[in-house]
């Protein structure tokens, strides 16, 4: 990319430090992300949720059959029958969630009851507090969220230790926002919600439809007041994305920058880019901030801020829970109340190699090795190409782009809490291990790698059978599916460090748009009567199967490889004092 088409990037702790001089006059937007840590189920767990109805509802199954979320058969059977409908947005849609959301609960009461029962019990999280702090300082003066809950109020409750300092005001009041603004009744939250979220803008009245007219016009008057730290919003609401790109065509817009907070090594939709891209091209100080989550991001500025009041952070530091390990049980009492499905890994590389070169993202890197017909695992991030293999190989893969750097990149703890390009390269050398020396097969998915034997009939497998009463087959009636008996994994981090997670699955060969329901179907009716004393027969097979020590990706002499160690105790949680 050249110097108009590169996505500015700001470093989290540059953006801590500008945010400590001129905190006062910057406002922010809070998107569903930062009500997660809260337990606020985000728009995508929601739309997973009303799928989950309409399935039920319209094709009179018990509920228990489609109870698991999590469960890719699952999600594949209920988009199989979201998509015979013809009648909604492919997925991922901006409107997806609206369309699903009004098709499940047609009418506004039965949605708000909806989300009234989501909000019920949340509490306000760090991130809440710190920003109700900052207002009482007087640092933090509008708020802006797409959020339908009440944890910015609650959160100012506790810090004022009262209700009333806080003004909201909502798509049915926009009046109330444009006074408080103009006379300067801070703090203020307005919420974007309504026409924004729970309903089309198509299908509200003449009246809602110039209230949220009006609305939008406040929220572009304000950047060309403030500057905009937004955080938690992805981007998906054509209504905010085109005020603020309305509000990006004046002279005078976002004086004070225009930040974009980014949880993640993937880049954000299109449209953010662009907006960033063009606000850079309009000499406004804008940039993407890669951050960890929104309460993180918010001790890193509390941290920097002077002479503000943090006794009721301090207080809510305390009264979080404390955890620590418990014990391996023995002898016949105190065994666990709940077996966990996860696996230490007790060793991972500390170091990969490092090449900067002028290849771009990660597609044109992993097709730069299979052109090159060589055997390396990469990750691209904006540290550069990152890579374990042979030298020569790596080499061989990149040269051609001209390579400037080429060295061992330290693979920091801190980039292993969440999904980075470190953490995902992680997982292609793990797993690749795992198959080498378990001869297993692998069918990659999005967040989990599937594994199945080579050869079930290979006596190493004699136990699963002995388990599962068989190990592969046919689909009938699946028009060439095929399964095996397998385990899903997937590194996680919890407790400060890595886990890997291990599910017994069905594996599928062959499987297709056409025949996914019947595999969701065949995956359910196999698996339905393995109840706990069964599951944790198979938890047990693999994690014995699963565990060991000097576990290479690569196997190579020269070059970096990556060694890993797994333990094969699982976690597990003990009633305390048994």
């Amino acid at each position: 990319m050249d110097n108009k088409t590169t996505l500015p990037e700001i470093s989290a702790d540059d953006f801590a430090r500008r945010f400590s001089l001129r905190a006062e006059n910057l406002m922010w937007l809070l998107g569903a992300g930062a009500s997660a840590s809260a337990g606020i189920p985000t728009a995508s767990d929601m739309v997973w949720e009303f799928k989950q109805q309409l399935y039920i509802s319209q094709r009179r199954v018990s509920p228990q059959s489609v109870a698991d979320l999590s469960n890719s058969a699952i999600r594949a059977q209920l988009q199989a029958h979201i998509d015979s409908t013809k009648n909604f947005p492919p997925p991922g849609s901006p409107e997806e969630y609206a369309a699903l959301f009004e098709a499940t609960y047609p009418a506004e009461v039965d949605r708000r009851a909806y989300l009234d029962a989501k909000m019920a019990g949340a509490k306000p999280s760090y991130g809440h507090l710190a920003l109700a702090t900052l207002m009482r300082a007087q640092l933090t003066r509008l708020v802006w969220t797409t959020n339908f809950d009440p944890l910015m109020a609650d959160g100012c409750a506790k810090v004022y230790d009262g209700t009333g300092a806080l003004t909201c005001a909502a798509l049915d009041a926009p009046d109330l926002a444009a006074q408080c603004i103009t006379q300067g009744r801070w703090p203020v939250e307005v919420k974007l919600h309504g026409d924004f979220r729970s309903r089309r803008l198509k299908n509200t009245g003449d009246e809602l439809r110039h209230q949220d007219e009006r609305l939008r016009q406040i929220l572009i008057d304000s950047c060309r007041r403030f500057g905009l730290v937004v955080v938690g919003y992805s981007g998906r609401d054509d209504s905010i994305m085109d005020a603020l790109e309305e509000a990006l065509k004046h002279s005078d817009a976002f004086q004070l920058g225009l930040f974009w907070l980014h949880r993640g090594e993937e880049p954000p939709l299109p449209r953010v880019q662009q907006l960033l891209l063009s606000a850079k091209a309009a000499g406004v100080e804008a940039g993407l901030v890669r951050v960890e989550n929104f309460d993180e991001v918010m001790r890193d500025l509390i941290r920097l801020v002077k002479g503000i009041d943090t006794t009721v952070l301090d207080a809510f530091a305390t009264e979080r829970r404390r955890w620590s390990d418990a014990p391996r049980p023995n002898g016949s009492r105190g065994w666990p109340v709940v077996r966990l499905n996860a696996l230490p890994v007790v060793r991972t590389p500390n170091v990969c190699r490092r090449v900067v070169c002028q290849i771009g993202g990660f597609g044109e890197a992993r097709d730069a090795a299979q052109k090159a017909g060589v055997d390396v695992l990469i990750a691209r991030t904006r540290a550069g190409v990152l890579a374990y293999g042979r030298d020569a190989d790596v080499r061989k893969a990149f040269e051609p782009y001209g390579i400037t750097e080429f060295d061992l990149h330290t693979i920091e703890t801190k980039r292993l809490r969440y999904d980075s390009g470190e953490r995902g390269l992680l997982r292609d050398a793990l797993t690749r291990a795992i198959q080498r020396h378990r001869c297993l097969d692998v069918v990659r998915r999005r967040s989990t790698d599937l594994l199945a034997p080579t050869d079930p009939a290979d006596s190493t497998w004699a136990p699963l059978k002995r388990l599962a009463g068989s190990l592969s087959g046919a689909v009938a009636g699946g028009s060439g599916l095929r399964w095996r008996e397998g385990v899903g994994i997937r590194l996680d981090w919890a407790d400060d460090r890595l886990w890997l997670l291990i599910e017994p699955r069905t594996v599928f060969d062959g499987i297709t748009d056409a025949n996914k329901a019947a595999a969701a179907d065949f995956s359910r009716e196999r698996t339905v009567k393995r109840y706990n004393r069964q599951l944790n027969d198979f938890v047990d097979f693999w994690a014995e199967l699963l565990a060991g020590s000097d576990l290479r990706a690569l196997e190579i002499g020269d070059g970096v490889d990556a060694v890993f160690s797994i333990s094969g105790i699982t976690a597990f949680s003990r009633r305390a004092g048994a």
